[in-house]
This record gives structure tokens, C-alpha cells and sequence, in this order.
């Protein structure tokens, strides 16, 4: 006759599982346990006396700790701080104004408008603060330019573009 099969003697057995019910109650029990941990309210502010019954006259000890000496909120003899004299302090340099003609060609010469154009060229999107510097700069530019009366290759063009438009019309 065959004898039954001897139990798992090196395993132990599987806990199991607690269900959601338990798992919250379990929950709730923990938070109450630490909700009333800690001293009661208003423990500095009305200290135990212990002896309060007996008519001893003694004076109770504060109990919260650190030095009750009294602090200055004021150095001596200074109520305000020391300003420096005028005279040590240094003006502000005064930027440096260029002329129309400079300014021009140090923004041509500028090797970030370069760079910046160029990945335009190649089809590339600029950031939102690349493309407002390069807009400032290029507005800057056309005012220069509108200031020393250089004009624009693009003016041309279109008038070239405005004639080419108008021979096609006329010619069909």
C-alpha cells in the first residue's frame, strides 16, 4: 500500500494574503497608534507643579532650556551702518557710443548672426531666444542701413519680379 507523501519540511507555508479590507483596517489602526504619540498640548505654556497641593512656596523652574540672558538688538554706539564717502566710490564707465558705420560692421562681422543664418539656410528651426536675438539684430541692421542710406538689393527685385508679372499678363 502506498504511504502518503511526507510535507514540505524545508519550505514554509505560504502566508495569505490580506485583502483589502484588512490591509486598510490595518492602516486606520496605525495612524491612530501615532496620532496620540508625543506630549499633551500646551505643555510649555502650563507646566505640571508638583507640589502645587502641599503650599510649598517655592518658585517653579522654567522648563524650557537655553540662556535667559538678555541680547542687544543694537551694537554699541552704532544705530546705523557706515556709508562709504563719496569720493572712494567709482563711477559707472559710461558705455562707449559707437557710430552708425561701426556698429554696422561689428554686427556683419558678428559670428553668431553667422552661425544663426546659416542654420536657417540649412533648413534648421531656432529656439525661441535665438530667433527674437536674431530678429532684434537684423531690425537693427535695417535701421543702420536706413540711417546711412544704403539701400537693399531686395527693392530691386521686386521690381524686377513686378515687370516680369506684368509681361505675362499683357502677353496672354
Amino acid at each position: 500500500m502506498k504511504q502518503p507523501a511526507p510535507a514540505q519540511r524545508g519550505k514554509p507555508a505560504k502566508a495569505k494574503r490580506k485583502s483589502r479590507e484588512e490591509l486598510n483596517q490595518e492602516a486606520r489602526d496605525r495612524k491612530r497608534d501615532k496620532k496620540h504619540s508625543g506630549l499633551k498640548a500646551g505643555n510649555r505654556a502650563n507646566p505640571e507643579t508638583k507640589g502645587a497641593g502641599k503650599g510649598q512656596g517655592q518658585k517653579n523652574a522654567d522648563p524650557r532650556t537655553g540662556s535667559k540672558k538678555p541680547v542687544a538688538l543694537v551694537a554699541d554706539g552704532k544705530t546705523q551702518p557706515e556709508k562709504k564717502p563719496a569720493a572712494t566710490v567709482k563711477p559707472k564707465a559710461e558705455k562707449v557710443r559707437l557710430t552708425p558705420e561701426e556698429e554696422l560692421a561689428k554686427l556683419e562681422n558678428d559670428e553668431r548672426l553667422d552661425t544663426l543664418l546659416d542654420r536657417l539656410e540649412s533648413g534648421e528651426t531656432l529656439s525661441a531666444e535665438d530667433q527674437a536675438w536674431l530678429d532684434q539684430t537684423l531690425d537693427r541692421i535695417d535701421e543702420l542701413m536706413e540711417a546711412l542710406g544704403i539701400a537693399l538689393d531686395d527693392g530691386a527685385e521686386d521690381e524686377q519680379a513686378e515687370v516680369d508679372m506684368m509681361r505675362l499678363l499683357k502677353g496672354n
